[in-house]
């Protein structure tokens, strides 16, 4: 695995701040109406991603996930001003505005989707590393689902699968507890999610979802097996979402205190707190690196609010190729 050093922490903290700032804005705009249907954010799970990214080959390996999935291609190298204006519904986004927060999507840097579709993603990813196997490429495909998403039929029949044709994918559930409303307990007669791959003799362990260092570890040691040909493992990150399901989540099914006890190992702060002690940044540099973050999301906003709402036309260039579809009854004004 690669050395963790004093770069990878300080890396760990600007990108885990960004990214919580990034979407805290998110929150703010949508209630101002400028975001529109759901929204669902990543806070509190940072560490999984900042970990994953950690331990993949960027440029190489490919990521795909269900629609929590704002932070994902940024850290692959998207550009967050292309993030936002989708969620803007503007021309300049990922997809042109047309898919909105659930679909985002970026060939170009490996990240393919965001999907709306509970556990929809799950095939696909195995799909993916099918291409890299028959092709002969030694790419890994990462693919992530919520804890909700185990328990859809397309999990079980891809582990199936994906064993009996060793195919190079990690499977990477987040575990944050909680279907929508539902937690786990109320799911299944177990809670040990990642026990779910010894019924396919896979390997498989939990992590520790809120610090990025195990995170890292467990996802080297599962990249490092799928790339040597030895085919899937399956990861379960027990972390924790810190706001609601998406934005119209009341939230009733928990108490303010779990969530306050959650926070106190928030991975942001845990990082932070190494970096200190460590003396690998005075809290004098971290203040710099917050401000220069804020900075950088009121240019993702400037941006997106600035830009253009995609022509009519588009939506029907981009859904059909047939000219004269002849479905079409009327012209677009």
């Amino acid at each position: 695995m690669k050395k963790i050093t004093k770069q990878t922490y300080l890396k760990w903290y600007e990108d885990m701040l960004f990214w919580r700032k990034f979407e805290d804005k998110l929150a703010s705009v949508y209630i101002q109406q400028k975001v529109r249907g759901f929204l669902h954010l990543y806070n509190g799970q940072e560490a999984v991603l900042a970990g994953s990214l950690h331990a993949m080959e960027i440029g190489k390996d490919r990521m795909i996930t269900a629609y929590r999935n704002h932070v994902q291609p940024i850290g692959l190298g998207v550009d967050p001003k292309r993030i936002m204006a989708e969620l803007f519904g503007k021309a300049t986004g990922t997809s042109m505005g047309l898919g909105g927060s659930m679909h985002i999507f970026s060939k170009e840097f490996n990240f393919f989707g965001g999907h709306g579709i509970v556990g929809g993603q799950i095939p696909l990813g195995a799909g993916m590393a099918f291409g890299d196997k028959y092709f002969k490429r030694d790419n890994v495909t990462l693919c992530y689902m919520g804890d909700g998403a185990v328990r859809q039929g397309s999990l079980h029949e891809t582990l199936n699968l994906a064993t009996l044709w060793q195919l190079p994918v990690v499977f990477v559930v987040e575990n944050n507890g909680y279907a929508m409303g539902t937690s786990v307990a109320r799911t299944a007669s177990h809670q040990e999610i990642w026990k779910l791959g010894l019924g396919y003799e896979m390997p498989c362990e939990p992590v520790d979802g809120m610090d990025p260092v195990a995170v890292a570890k467990a996802m080297d040691k599962a990249i490092q097996h799928a790339r040597s040909g030895k085919g899937p493992s399956f990861l379960e990150m027990k972390t924790y979402r810190y706001r609601g399901h998406s934005m119209s989540d009341a939230q009733h099914y928990r108490t303010k205190e779990e969530v306050e006890d959650y926070r106190k190992i928030d991975p942001i702060t845990q990082v932070k707190d190494i970096i200190l002690e460590k003396k690998y940044a005075t809290q004098e540099a971290l203040d710099v690196i917050s401000k220069d973050i804020k900075a950088r999301v009121a240019e993702c906003e400037k941006f997106a609010e600035e830009s253009p709402f995609p022509e009519k036309q588009v939506m029907y260039d981009a859904v059909y190729e047939q000219n004269d579809y002849p479905f079409i009854k009327h012209k677009i004004q």
